[in-house]
């Protein structure tokens, strides 16, 4: 009887993703894209909230994470709606990181470009984001030309220090911010 041949399976961390909206869902597929290679030992798993707050992110991590074994949850949020001591609570008890979007995304990354927009309204972010990149945050390639891994791995915002540490980047030339949680 001839012997059957083992396949040998590479054992993956698996990572899951959960971005607030459309244009969360497209950076970190972007990020993605720049440092998870085939065959780096890391399943990444990215999904869209669709909106709706920061509870209803973290519920949407909570559920999915329910139906599938991730090392890590991540969830990338603005804290501009619905954000508590509460919600971060409900994250804590079932194991999602929280990403801080702080007060929404588009600040974050304009800030990583050094362009403060303190006391600014979210319109006033959201059209000034769209100039910088030209064109809508929807679509994963858009991020490429400003948020190259240049940009990404110098930048001092902690929450993409920290989601390029779960994406396996080594960022230990970088001295952690003391109030990230």
């Amino acid at each position: 009887m001839a012997k059957r041949r083992q396949v040998k399976r590479m054992e993956y961390d698996t990572l899951l993703l959960v971005g607030e909206g459309e244009s969360e869902l497209a950076f970190l597929q972007h990020v993605k894209t720049l440092y998870v290679a085939r065959g780096s030992g890391l399943k990444v798993t990215i999904i869209c909230a669709h909106g709706k707050g920061a509870a209803h992110v973290v519920d949407v991590a909570i559920r999915k994470s329910a139906n599938t074994a991730f090392n890590t949850v991540a969830a990338l949020l603005d804290t501009d709606t619905d954000w508590s001591p509460a919600v971060m609570q409900r994250a804590d008890k079932h194991g999602v990181h929280i990403l801080r979007s702080e007060p929404m995304f588009e600040a974050l990354m304009l800030r990583m470009h050094g362009i403060q927009m303190e006391g600014r309204s979210s319109d006033e972010l959201k059209r000034r984001f769209q100039d910088l990149i030209q064109n809508t945050g929807l679509h994963s390639d858009h991020y490429g030309t400003h948020f190259g891994p240049a940009v990404l791995q110098q930048t001092t915002e902690e929450t993409i220090r920290q989601l390029l540490r779960f994406l396996g980047v080594n960022l230990a030339w970088l001295r952690p911010s003391p109030h990230f949680r």
